[in-house]
C-alpha cells in the first residue's frame, strides 16, 4: 500500500459517548543530575515523550512493548502517582493534571491500580483483612464496625476465603496474592481500574484465572481497564482496543482483531510475528520478521522515526529526518510510519 493512498483513508469516527480517560500531548522527563555536593542536570530520560490516548467507558485499551518502553510510566502519570512533564490528562471531561490535596485524595476513589508483583505490592507485615481495608478506612467509605464484613464480602467476591482475613500475605500463593491486590483495588468502586502487568509474574494457569476474574468484575461493575502487558496473547484475549508503544511514543492502535490480522507498523509486525502457534499449518503461514539492534538509549532517542535504526523497511534520509504521525491505514487504525506493512503481512490464526 502506498504512502498516498494511505493518507486518504477516512478515520473512524470517534464513539458517541465521551472518554473516561483522555491524554493530550503528555511527556515524562526524569532529570540526569551529577555532583555530590552542588548536583547539576546534563540531561534527561525520555520515559514518555507525546502520548495522546483516550479510554471510553467500558472498554479494555491494551498498551503493550518491550521493556523500558514507558508503559508503567504512563500508568503512573495516568495515575497522577508522577507529575507529567508536559501534557494534559482529563477524567471523565474534568482536567486533573494539576489537581492536587483533598481534589487529588477525592479522585483515588475513582481511580485505582493492579500492581505488576503480587510478592512486593502487598505488605508482608499487616493481615490480608487490614490490606484489603485499608482503602475503606482513608476514605471512610463505610462505617468503621462494618469494614470487616466488607472486605470479606471481597474476599468471596474474588474467589479467596473470608475465612482466611488474619493471614498474612507470605501464606498464600502468587495468584491468591494477585487477586488480595484486586480486592483492594476494587474495594472503592472505582470507574477506572490500571492493570501494570498483573498476570505476568504467574504461572500460564493461574493467568487465565486472573483474566477471567477480571473479565466477570468488568462486566459486574462496569469497570473501565488500561491494561498493559507485554504478553500479545494475553492482550488480544483481554482488549478492545490495542496501542503499540515504543521508545516513549505510540506507533500504532487499532482494535484487537485489526490489529493482529492486519498490522501496519513494522514493530508491531515483528512482535506478532514474534509469538508463538500452536497450530502448525497456521505457523508455516506466518513470515518472522527479524530485528536487529538493541533498543536505542531513551537518554538519547534517534531523530526522525524513532525504530528506525532496527527497522527493516526503513529508507534514507526520509525515516530518518522526518517524524512519522499517526495516520489513518485501515477504518479504527493508525499508525506513524513512513512505509507501513502490506495486507497481511502478518498471518495470525483466528481465535
Amino acid at each position: 500500500m502506498s504512502v498516498e493512498a494511505t493518507e486518504r483513508i477516512e478515520p473512524t469516527p470517534a464513539p458517541s459517548q465521551a472518554p473516561l480517560i483522555k491524554i493530550e500531548g503528555i511527556k515524562k522527563y526524569f532529570p540526569i543530575t551529577r555532583g555530590i555536593l552542588i548536583q547539576h542536570k546534563v540531561g534527561d530520560v525520555h520515559a514518555v515523550d507525546g502520548v495522546d490516548l483516550e479510554v471510553y467507558p467500558g472498554e479494555t485499551l491494551g498498551l503493550v512493548g518491550e521493556t523500558g518502553c514507558g508503559k508503567s510510566t504512563l500508568a503512573r502519570v495516568v495515575m497522577r502517582l508522577f507529575d507529567p512533564t508536559e501534557g494534559r490528562i482529563w477524567f471523565d471531561g474534568q482536567d486533573i493534571t494539576e489537581l492536587k490535596g483533598g481534589d487529588l485524595r477525592a479522585l483515588r476513589r475513582e481511580m485505582q491500580m493492579i500492581f505488576q508483583d503480587p510478592y512486593a505490592s502487598l505488605n508482608p507485615r499487616k493481615t490480608v483483612g487490614t490490606i484489603i481495608g485499608t482503602p475503606f478506612r482513608l476514605h471512610r467509605t463505610v462505617p468503621r464496625n462494618t469494614v470487616k464484613s466488607e472486605v470479606q464480602q471481597l474476599m468471596e467476591l474474588v474467589g479467596l476465603n473470608p475465612e482466611h482475613y488474619n493471614r498474612y500475605p507470605h501464606e498464600f500463593s502468587g495468584g491468591q496474592r494477585q487477586r488480595i491486590g484486586v480486592a483492594r483495588a476494587l474495594a472503592l468502586r472505582p470507574r477506572l481500574i490500571v492493570c501494570d502487568e498483573p498476570v505476568s509474574a504467574l504461572d500460564v494457569s493461574i493467568q487465565a484465572q486472573i483474566l477471567n476474574l477480571l473479565d466477570d468484575l468488568q462486566e459486574e461493575f462496569k469497570l473501565t481497564y488500561l491494561f498493559i502487558a507485554h504478553d500479545l496473547a494475553v492482550v488480544k484475549h483481554v482488549s478492545d482496543r490495542v496501542a503499540v508503544m515504543y521508545l516513549g511514543k505510540i506507533c500504532e492502535m487499532a482494535e484487537g482483531d485489526t490489529l493482529y490480522r492486519t498490522p501496519k507498523h513494522p514493530y508491531t509486525g515483528a512482535l506478532l510475528s514474534a509469538v508463538p502457534v500452536a497450530d502448525p499449518k497456521m505457523a508455516r503461514l506466518k513470515q518472522r520478521i527479524i530485528l536487529e539492534g538493541d533498543v536505542p538509549s531513551p537518554i538519547d532517542p534517534p531523530s526522525g522515526c524513532r525504530f528506525h535504526p532496527r527497522c527493516p523497511r526503513a529508507q534514507f534520509p526520509r525515516c530518518k529526518e522526518d517524524e512519522p504521525q499517526l495516520l489513518p491505514q485501515h477504518p479504527g487504525q493508525v499508525a506513524a510510519c513512513h512505509f507501513p506493512l502490506e495486507d497481511r503481512t502478518i498471518e495470525a490464526p483466528a481465535s
